[in-house]
């Protein structure tokens, strides 16, 4: 088992030595994703998907890594990465590069893996979506989680439905059958729905299980024909439905060890026409069980307790199956080295069990056991009898029977026995039954190393001779054709070759290695000697073909030799198309069903009993034409009685004639490499090949001569061209020249017209010019005149104004005047009231020093008389009485000399104030100066005699002194306020003085 680790490599190969699975287990190749960062750790693959080849997967990690690994070229590529866990992916769309992954946010992505785009981006679920089903064509695709499933349009990626449910009932899985157009719709309920996709109309349900055998669904699975579905859950019975009854028809028991059923699916087979007989069923414990379900028997098995599976995919062609183990690394199995050991012969006896009564059976009577060993067969109920037929061993012939005995347990004997009783094989097992008959090898080292060396410069150019609708087909027969001619040389040079191959590709495109296998089976056996006479129609073969139909037909043999009609006509277009032209897909079927279990000869000897069959039109036909037509053409014709007529033919052919005699027994291909086929004149091939060499090689020197004169010739055609447009650019400049001038003469005549039409304009212009500028200078006039009466009522309005605002003036400046005489009289009344206050205060003040005085010349006399009862001297006391005798003087001298100073502050108050009334009342009068102030002055009383300092007490000189000093503050302020006052109102009588001048100017 090689192991490959993906590392942080984003490509690179699958394997690195050709794999080589063993039947033990089958692994081609374990894939696991270690990261090479400080702390290396693995990342766990959780989903994958194939692609509609089967060649192709792609697998996505938990941390959102996306790999495509192509297991046909052993590459794999990382082609996303989403940075979160998928949880679902698709990769069979309609455009094949295309894939579709949801995340782990509820979100799904389509992604390209060629440019590694994201293509779409579609949301709508509210929580993890666990399905992706795809419809057959590619166009829907069908999203599941566990509250809803949506269905989407891959074409607009725009959501089509949405299937709401209650809450209580939750989704399983909703899905496409396959190849139809029926939904199926799963619940937790046991219920199951089938709806119409365009419509979603109920089709049907399907009834509820069987009560002694009821299980909750949890995982599905469906054959490719879509007729039987498998049911299975927490449980080892498997439920098997048919769709088309709409009835369970069985139950399958798995063995004890098996508890639950984690996952189902059909391992496809190319050769049972889709209705898939083995199941793999994934339990609990991890390993995948596949069972044939109508042997019951265990076929094989894969994965282990140690190494358990979580889940698995297998591929639409059946080879390969991809497992993602529990420890999170990638396993890819292969099918056939897994089906080695169960593809052996059957026991000789067999017993053949009627399977569904007609009676209904209770479960219990479904019921069949899986076993190992030997086929089980269902429980007989009781009453009923079971036909039974046992196929007994022919003890004889020995050699025969060794003779006629066929790969997977088939005889050739029995197998025509019973194409003869029914005319073909079943359409199931025909596929099958043509592998065993034609005992293929399936050499698939042998193919692959045909299919490595290309497309084979034959046909290369294969869609321009035969233009196929489908693409696939056409490059599964460009591969087919290509290894044919890889294997032969013969066949790269045989025309007829596609024709021949072309029913066998259809009916094989899905296995490209056994329609090679079967074509260069039918090319060894049943086309012996036809490369003899080549290229020529294979002479020998029509010759045998004409004798045994002179033989049983001489009339139409006539008929045809007559109108010149040879086998070339009446036989090759049969052969060479082998049937394909004249016979519809179910008459070329059962055709071959006959002539793969004969001798090669058969099919010579169906050329002649068509011919034979079709002899009533034929002998109608008189044109060369009609014969053409009618031997490439469909026919009405049944084939039945051609196949009979076959029979009979090869029955009462003479032996000297018989085909068969000429013809070698059927030769199987050999197992490991492919024969060598040289059936053909070698000589002719290669000097074919030469001259077809030597042909290329002159066709490559006219295509390169005819290059070169094409080359000169696209060059004078080039230059012709560019001369001929010089000339009709010439031609064109000279009649637009000419065009020109002519408009230019136009245009001279249209702008003298217009400059005359222009001076009549200007004369009439220049005239309304004038009787404008008259009207304008009248205008102008009159506006001025108007302006000056304007400016005279203005003025007078302002004379008017002025006069108005002088009388208001006045009566407003005798109103202050009078305010003002007021303001005076009560500032006068304030004066007299201040004065007198201060008087009273400078009373009381020194009648205060008085009480004092008199109280400090009592105390003095007090203690004068103290000082006499003392015996003082009578000198003290003489000084004694003269210092009071000196205050005593000081004390008048004070009183005097403030009686001075009050008569001298009301002297000089009344005189400023006459003065401002005075002034008042004659404001224009110049204001009167002091002429004389020391006369004025003068008149004052005069106390500086009475401040003799020498003649006071100290003490009363220093209150005397600031006593002064604040009148002298006071009349200060008072004699300010007074000027103030007065200059105030010289400014106003002189405004008022100088106002009459004004108005009079």
């Amino acid at each position: 088992m090689q192991s490959t680790d993906l590392g942080n490599k984003e490509s690179g190969k699958i394997w690195h030595r050709k794999p080589s699975p063993a039947t033990r287990d089958g692994i081609i190749v374990n894939i696991i994703h270690n990261t090479s960062d400080y702390h290396p750790k693995v990342l766990r693959f959780l989903n994958v998907a194939f692609d509609g080849t089967g060649d192709c997967l792609i697998a996505g990690d938990h941390q959102g890594n996306i790999y495509v690994f192509d297991l046909y070229g052993n590459r794999f590529n990382l082609v996303q990465r989403t940075a979160q866990a998928c949880t679902a992916l698709a990769f069979n769309l309609r455009r094949k590069s295309e894939f579709l992954v949801a995340l782990a946010d509820y979100s799904i992505k389509c992604f390209d893996t060629v440019t590694k785009e994201l293509v779409s981006w579609m949301r709508g679920h509210e929580s993890s979506v666990f399905s992706i089903s795809v419809h057959a064509s590619g166009k829907y695709a069908i999203t599941t989680s566990s509250d809803t499933a949506q269905l989407w349009d891959l074409d607009t990626f725009q959501r089509k439905r949405k299937l709401n449910i209650r809450q209580s009932v939750g989704i399983q899985k909703v899905f496409f059958l396959p190849l139809s157009n029926t939904i199926l719709s799963c619940f937790k309920d046991n219920s199951i729905f089938a709806w119409e996709c365009d419509t979603l109309f109920c089709k049907y349900q399907l009834p509820a299980p069987p009560e002694s055998s009821s299980i909750l669904y949890k995982v599905f699975a469906v054959t490719r024909d879509g007729r039987i579905l498998a049911a299975g859950g927490k449980s080892n019975h498997l439920h098997l439905w048919c769709l088309e009854a709409r009835q369970l028809f069985r139950i399958i028991q798995m063995p004890t060890k098996v508890r639950a059923i984690r996952h189902l699916e059909f391992l496809p087979d190319s050769f049972d026409a889709g209705s898939n007989q083995v199941l793999g069923v994934l339990s609990q414990d991890g390993i995948m069980r596949f069972i044939n379900i109508q042997t019951c028997k265990l076929l094989f098995e894969i994965g282990s307790l140690d190494e358990g599976i979580s889940s698995s995919v297998i591929s639409p062609h059946g080879r390969y199956i991809a497992s993602i183990m529990e420890n999170g690394s990638l396993n890819i199995y292969s099918v056939q080295a897994l089906t080695q050991e169960i593809n052996k012969p059957p026991l000789p006896l067999v017993k053949v069990i009627e399977d569904l009564p007609k009676k209904k059976l209770s479960s219990s009577d479904l019921k069949m056991k899986v076993t190992s060993g030997r086929v089980q067969q269902p429980a007989k109920p009781r009453g009923s009898k079971t036909q039974t037929r046992i196929l007994k061993q022919d003890l004889t012939g020995d050699f025969e029977s060794k003779k006629n005995e066929l790969p997977d347990g088939l005889n050739k004997k029995r197998l025509q026995i019973l194409l003869k009783g029914y005319g073909e094989y079943p359409t199931k097992y025909r596929m099958f039954i043509w592998r065993s008959l034609l005992q293929l090898p399936e050499n698939h080292t042998a193919f692959s190393s045909l299919i490595d060396k290309g497309t084979h410069v034959t046909f290369l150019n294969l869609q321009k001779k035969y233009p196929i609708k489908s693409r696939k087909l056409l490059r599964v027969l460009q591969r087919t054709l290509s290894a044919l001619a890889h294997w032969s040389v013969i066949f790269s040079d045989t025309p007829y070759l596609p024709l021949l191959a072309f029913p066998f590709v259809k009916l094989f495109q899905n296995n490209q290695l056994i329609c090679f296998e079967v074509i260069a089976t039918l090319i060894i056996n049943w086309c012996q000697h036809w490369f003899e006479y080549f290229p020529n129609p294979p002479i020998n073969i029509l010759s045998m073909i004409e004798n045994v139909l002179a033989f049983h037909d001489k009339e139409l043999l006539q008929h045809f030799i007559d109108h010149d009609i040879t086998s070339q006509l009446y036989a090759w277009p049969l052969l060479e198309t082998v049937f394909s032209e004249v016979l519809t897909r179910e008459e070329w079927l059962k055709l071959f069903d006959n002539i793969f279990s004969n001798h090669p000869s058969f099919l010579l000897m169906t050329v002649v009993a068509y011919n034979i069959c079709s002899r009533v039109p034929l002998l109608n036909c008189n044109l060369k034409d009609d014969f053409e037509f009618f031997f490439h053409h469909r026919n009405n014709l049944d084939i039945n009685v051609v196949i009979r007529q076959v029979y009979h033919l090869m029955e009462t052919t003479p032996t000297d004639i018989h085909p068969d005699s000429m013809l070698n027994v059927f030769v199987a291909l050999t197992k490991g490499q492919y024969p060598v086929f040289n059936q053909y004149p070698k000589f002719i091939v290669d000097y074919q090949t030469q001259e077809r060499e030597r042909i290329r090689n002159d066709e490559l020197d006219y295509l390169r001569e005819r290059q070169t004169v094409e080359d000169m010739q696209a060059e004078v055609d080039q230059q012709r061209v560019e001369d001929e447009a010089w000339y009709q650019k010439q031609e064109l400049l000279r009649k637009a020249e000419e065009t020109r001038r002519e408009m230019l003469l136009q245009e001279e005549e249209k702008i003298i017209q217009q400059r005359q039409r222009l001076a009549a304009v200007k004369r009439e212009l220049q005239v309304k010019e004038m009787h404008l500028q008259d009207a304008a200078r009248r205008r102008f006039l009159k506006l001025q005149q108007d302006q000056q009466e304007m400016e005279l009522r203005r003025l007078d309005d302002e004379i008017g104004r002025k006069v108005y605002m002088r009388d208001r003036e006045i009566a407003a400046t005798a109103r202050d005047l009078e305010m003002r005489q007021l303001e005076l009289e009560s500032q006068k009344r304030l004066y007299q009231k201040n004065l007198t206050e201060n008087q009273a205060a400078v009373a009381k003040e020194m009648r205060a020093d008085a009480d004092a005085y008199r109280r400090k010349v009592d105390l003095e006399e007090h203690m004068f008389h103290k000082l006499i009862e003392a015996g003082e001297t009578q000198s003290q006391k003489t000084q004694k009485w003269k210092e009071a005798e000196g205050k005593e003087f000081c004390l008048r001298s004070a009183k005097k000399a403030s009686a001075l100073s009050d008569a001298s502050r009301k002297w000089f108050l009344k005189q400023e104030i006459n003065a401002a009334v005075e002034h008042a009342e004659n404001p224009c009068h110049k204001e009167p100066r002091f002429q004389n102030e020391q006369e004025d002055s003068s008149c004052l009383p005069r106390t500086s005699h009475l401040n003799d300092s020498s003649e006071m007490h100290p003490s009363t000189q220093i209150s005397l002194n600031r006593r002064a000093v604040e009148w002298d503050t006071t009349e200060q302020n008072l004699i300010q306020k007074v000027r103030n006052l007065r200059q105030r109102l010289t400014a106003q009588a002189r405004h008022r003085c100088q106002t009459p001048h004004l108005l009079a100017a």
